[in-house]
């Protein structure tokens, strides 16, 4: 039976990472058009706007609340790796290379939610009947 200070800190670790993936889902369908411009700075079509937006917001929102986790995890350490290569690839330039290196680390916070799950206070926990 976990104690309540790794159910905090599961919850707290969920909340983390989580956010910066509602934000920018939600930024990203504030302006998709824009969203949709930039991405193809680097030769992504249009279209992807749409799954991105879904992927970053809808996906943060079910971290958030701990369902189907360790699915999405998965899916969103893809998503960080993928990015940063697309997105963050001139490692001359510091902040890039900084940025490609917090995709990383997003990346590894997230498989650690495919190996562990989403601990003890979440929609996945209250569906397996554990605590």
């Amino acid at each position: 039976m976990p104690s309540i200070l790794t159910n905090i800190a599961s919850l707290a670790a969920r909340l983390l990472l989580a956010l910066i993936f509602i934000v920018a889902g939600w930024g990203k369908l504030q302006d998709p058009a824009g969203t949709a411009g930039y991405m193809g700075t680097v030769g992504l079509p249009a279209f992807l706007v749409w799954p991105t937006i879904l992927l970053e917001l809808g996906g943060g929102i079910l971290i958030l609340i701990g369902f189907q986790t360790r699915i999405v995890a998965l899916l969103l350490a893809g998503f960080c790796v993928l990015s940063g290569a697309l997105f963050h690839n001139n490692f001359a330039d510091q902040m890039q290379a900084i940025n490609f290196l917090k995709n990383l680390a997003i990346a590894g916070g997230f498989l650690s939610l495919v190996v562990h799950g989403a601990g003890g206070w979440s929609l996945d926990n209250r569906k397996s009947g554990e605590d």
